[in-house]
């Protein structure tokens, strides 16, 4: 009976074991069946949650690193490292230059500690198997216009993840270490049917290419952070062929925030992605919401969407109780471009036009096909997939503005 279930176990999708188990316990009241099917059930869990505990443990390992170059704090930089690991680093004199870590750890002994010291570091992406990781970071200098990719190979060690070696490499950038928001959805149905949608990914690749080339960096946040639905991939269409093909840039988008992990200070702005999936699961959500108004409200950032995206900013309410587009015109797929006969509709939880229109907004569109953007101050709508890159470029116009 064992050697049968491990066999059942290896060879199906853990989607597909939950529902057998509890199936089982439902109608099999054999007392050896249930204890079999309980065990199996917890291997799954177990192994689910050591998973997500150790992607938890890197990524705590890389930012004690990240937070102890940025900062001068030896203490955080020795607490990520093994003790006689190497770095692997190079200057003008060596093409391979071998930095023990204690050496390195005391480059930043004499400097003034806790004070920032221009270094703006994100992790890009992790990848772990039994005990062993490698994890890649960015390091951005705004002051001489220059990036570093940080490539680390980490091991668990008496149940602590610990750098073993680093790498880097160095490039000319842009980037300033600014940040805009994308808040996108988990929704992978319309409400509870059947039927799929996702979240547009033209007009992600769309906004995310212009904010990059600009110099901005881009970070992902969905209602239960994690994977997210895509619709619309094009890879006939180069930009989309590029992104769809780059791992750091799909990381992300398995990888997105929970709203707890966001630091709304840390942001620009806000943009709203559309697709089907917006309309679900992101209007209601109350922690999203409280970040996109903390950036609108209290750090003068700007409130974007785009497409259906703008369903995103229906609840949206400043601090006197009014809503955010109150008074405004705002731009968004129109409720008369809707297929009202198409079954997806059934499931439609509210209109967007209709909604923002009863509660005060002045709702604005063009013919299909065709890019429209409104611009209300710290307000920025955009009609369809084709105003996205127009969308963003009047939210970099109009943050360029307040910096001038």
């Amino acid at each position: 009976m064992y050697t049968l279930g491990v066999l059942w176990y290896k060879s199906v999708t853990t989607k597909k074991k939950i529902a057998i188990i509890i199936a089982a316990l439902i109608i099999n009241n054999n007392a050896l069946m249930k204890h079999f099917f309980l065990t199996i059930g917890f291997l799954i869990v177990s192994n689910i949650t050591i998973a997500q505990t150790d992607r938890s443990k890197i990524e705590t390992t890389i930012l004690n690193y990240i937070n102890g170059t940025s900062y001068n704090q030896p203490k955080l930089i020795e607490k990520a490292f093994y003790a006689n690991a190497n770095l692997y680093l190079e200057n003008k004199e060596k093409t391979l230059w071998v930095v023990p870590a204690k050496e390195y750890i005391g480059w930043y002994k004499n400097k003034k500690q806790g004070e920032f010291n221009g270094r703006i570091g994100n992790i890009i992406s992790i990848d772990n198997f039994e005990g062993i990781a490698t994890a890649k970071a960015e390091i951005l200098f705004p002051e001489i216009n220059s990036r570093y990719i940080d490539m680390f190979l980490l091991k668990k060690i008496k149940n602590q993840w610990e750098i073993i070696s680093k790498s880097a490499a160095s490039e000319n950038s842009n980037q300033q270490g600014d940040k805009i928001l994308f808040i996108v959805s988990n929704a992978s149905f319309y409400g509870g049917s059947d039927i799929a949608t996702g979240n547009s990914f033209s007009e992600i690749t769309n906004a995310y290419t212009t904010f990059k080339n600009a110099g901005y960096t881009v970070d992902f946040v969905s209602p239960n952070g994690g994977s997210i639905p895509l619709t619309y991939i094009d890879t006939s269409d180069p930009l989309q062929k590029n992104l769809v093909y780059n791992k750091d840039f799909m990381y992300a988008l398995k990888h997105t925030k929970k709203p707890i992990e966001i630091i709304a200070k840390n942001y620009k702005a806000v943009h709203y992605i559309g697709g089907g999936s917006a309309m679900y699961g992101v209007p209601e959500n109350k922690d999203i919401q409280k970040i996109a108004m903390e950036i609108y409200e209290e750090h003068n950032g700007i409130i974007s969407s785009v497409c259906h995206g703008t369903a995103g900013i229906v609840n949206l309410k400043t601090k006197d109780g009014r809503y955010v587009y109150e008074g405004k015109i705002v731009n968004g797929y129109p409720d008369s471009f809707e297929k009202k006969d198409a079954e997806y509709f059934k499931h439609w939880p509210f209109l967007i036009q209709k909604t923002i229109e009863e509660r005060g907004g002045i709702f604005q569109f063009s013919k299909r096909n065709t890019s429209q953007v409104e611009v209300q101050g710290n307000l920025i709508t955009g009609q369809n997939y084709l105003s996205s890159k127009d969308v963003a470029l009047q939210i970099i116009e109009r943050l360029k503005s307040k910096t001038n």
